[in-house]
């Protein structure tokens, strides 16, 4: 019997670590929707069968942006070493294939090492580029500085409105916001000259991984991101905006579209009141949330696992049982 604290609760896991432990560590992957509890539940998994997290969400890659992106505190981690936070500057533009490239070698050195990698976020891309047999179409800069400049003069609406008619695919899993995403979809689909989820290969896994997927029913996820966002501003995200504004956040082209930075920075140009940027930040987080259990819901090697209240306790130990399950079998 194990003691373990999940979430600020003292949870008693009956299931034994003994076989799990002694096994040929696997991959991990801990996905979900945004507010869903991955993050603490990757922290447990990693403290029980001994491994590290790997971070899968593209927004905590970035230096100081903390309060926004919901990044665990020091404290919070558990003394678990976690990879790939706070890689990059705000003004770097986040790169899938580059995120595959550092990821895969986090992976490699821990499965050396004889320790389990647990990959946590909902960044869906992100995951299947860790993991997956994924290869990345080039660019051409001719074409992506058309866009770029389309982008500019017409907005990322109108990019939207063209890419769902090309790929309608594309269009559900790319907010209309995402000025870089449509950018980047439009111009694979014009280099290529396939739809871009057509470049997207079927689940051909580059690594023997577990797939654990938190579920929250959408009224109470809805909740949490309500509470998460209000704890966010009380927490000094405006502040946090603001510093990160000097490090050249507006100009960077991937975080200055992050949730709540976003806002918040259109609250600082004067565009909106800050009630208005808070409020907005909701909805767009609700909004973006219903994409990534989209995403997720599509692969059927995700195994679900409650995390609602009424199951919150059990959630650590039964996701124990499914590693063991999948070890053993």
């Amino acid at each position: 019997m194990s003691r373990r604290s999940f979430g600020g609760m003292l949870v008693v896991c009956e299931t034994g670590e003994v076989s799990t432990a002694a096994s040929t560590p696997r991959v991990i992957a801990v996905v979900g929707p945004t507010a869903a509890g991955k993050s603490d539940l990757g922290v447990f998994l990693a403290q029980r069968l001994g491994g590290d997290v790997v971070n899968a969400d593209s927004m905590q890659l970035y230096r100081g942006m903390d309060i926004g992106t919901a990044k665990l505190t020091p404290e919070e981690r558990g003394g678990v070493p976690h990879h790939l936070l706070d890689i990059w500057d705000v003004t770097e533009a986040a790169s899938v294939a580059e995120y595959q490239k550092l990821a895969r070698a986090e992976i490699d050195r821990l499965l050396a090492d004889g320790r389990w990698p647990i990959l946590v976020g909902g960044s869906g891309l992100y995951v299947r580029g860790a993991v997956d047999n994924l290869e990345f179409p080039g660019t051409d800069p001719v074409v992506r500085a058309r866009l770029e400049e389309e982008l500019t003069l017409r907005g990322p609406g109108a990019l939207h409105a063209r890419l769902a008619a090309a790929d309608p695919e594309a269009a559900k899993a790319i907010l209309p916001s995402n000025g870089r995403r449509i950018v980047r979809a439009l111009e694979v689909i014009e280099i290529t000259g396939q739809p871009f989820t057509a470049n997207l290969p079927g689940h051909d896994a580059v690594y023997d991984t577990i797939q654990i997927g938190v579920d929250v029913a959408r009224p109470e996820l809805d909740e949490r991101i309500a509470t998460r966002v209000d704890r966010m501003w009380d927490a000094g995200l405006v502040d946090e905006v603001r510093a990160l504004e000097e490090q050249g956040l507006r100009e960077g082209r991937t975080a200055s579209r992050a949730l709540g930075y976003q806002q918040v920075l259109t609250a600082l140009a004067g565009e909106c009141g800050e009630d208005e940027a808070r409020a907005e930040t909701v909805r767009a987080t609700k909004r973006f949330a219903r994409r990534q259990d989209s995403w997720f819901r599509r692969d059927a090697r995700v195994q679900w696992l409650s995390g609602g209240a009424a199951d919150r306790r059990e959630l650590p130990a039964q996701a124990l049982t499914l590693v063991e399950r999948a070890v053993t079998a």
